[in-house]
């Protein structure tokens, strides 16, 4: 169930590098971006010079914050192509950082064991999680204030996926609708993924009917490297992929 091969001194490291401006402006900006990010389009995001941002982007990896590969950024192959660039990723993996100690992952693993093998268990963590969504829901609507068009409750919704960690951006195959680029229950779903994706299908559910949204559904449609739930434009009937 924990993650092995760095100890906390090493997640505490490599958080702390965050905390240089440049380099967590830089580290924002790759996580912002769902597939690799070239030094220059970095450099200039941020509005630095391209090696000092080539010097941040290689810190950042070294610590394990980023990931990187090499590719033409052209298209181009053979001779006269030129070399393949440097190119950065947010890491897949986690950093777990408190001060004292904690773990609260393993607590979160063992209930989910219970959980899972129990149907009337798993039921009621499934309506509960929609009824935080609706709560959630309903909290965002009415911080929305008035008169609540469906700009300003979009944007809520988007406020509050935000900062529950899902990351909303625009569908790629719907910009009416939103894609969530990151689990924030990532590490749970892959080991009791019909759990998991459930309770995140009923708590987003839930926050779309908290905020009385009519014109997005939330749909199960999972995917690798990004959450199971989608929001698209509604047909009149909730949708299940």
């Amino acid at each position: 169930m924990r993650r092995t091969g760095r100890s906390r001194e090493d997640d505490l490291d490599a958080v702390a590098l965050l905390a240089e401006p440049t380099r967590r402006a830089l580290y924002e900006f790759v996580s912002s971006r769902a597939d690799f990010v070239g030094r220059d389009e970095a450099a200039r995001e941020v509005g630095v010079a391209r090696k000092l941002a080539a010097f941040h982007l290689d810190r950042l990896a070294d610590g394990g914050l980023l990931e990187t590969t090499y590719a033409r950024l052209s298209g181009r192959r053979g001779p006269g192509a030129g070399r393949p660039a440097k190119l950065y990723r947010r890491a897949r993996r986690d950093f777990d950082v408190s001060v004292p100690a904690r773990d609260y992952a393993l607590p979160a693993h063992i209930l989910s064991d219970v959980v899972a093998t129990s149907p009337a268990v798993r039921d009621e963590a499934v309506g509960r999680a929609h009824d935080v969504g609706v709560a959630l829901g309903a909290d965002a609507r009415r911080e929305a204030g008035s008169p609540r068009s469906r700009a300003r409750l979009h944007g809520a919704l988007e406020m509050v996926l935000e900062s529950e960690g899902f990351e909303p951006e625009p569908d790629a195959d719907d910009a009416r609708g939103l894609r969530l680029r990151n689990c924030p229950f990532d590490s749970l779903a892959k080991e009791h993924t019909d759990l998991m994706c459930g309770m995140n299908h009923a708590l987003v559910r839930g926050l779309v009917e908290g905020l009385r949204i009519d014109d997005l559904d939330a749909v199960l449609d999972p995917a690798p490297d990004r959450c199971c739930v989608r929001l698209l434009p509604s047909t009149g009937t909730e949708r299940h992929a």
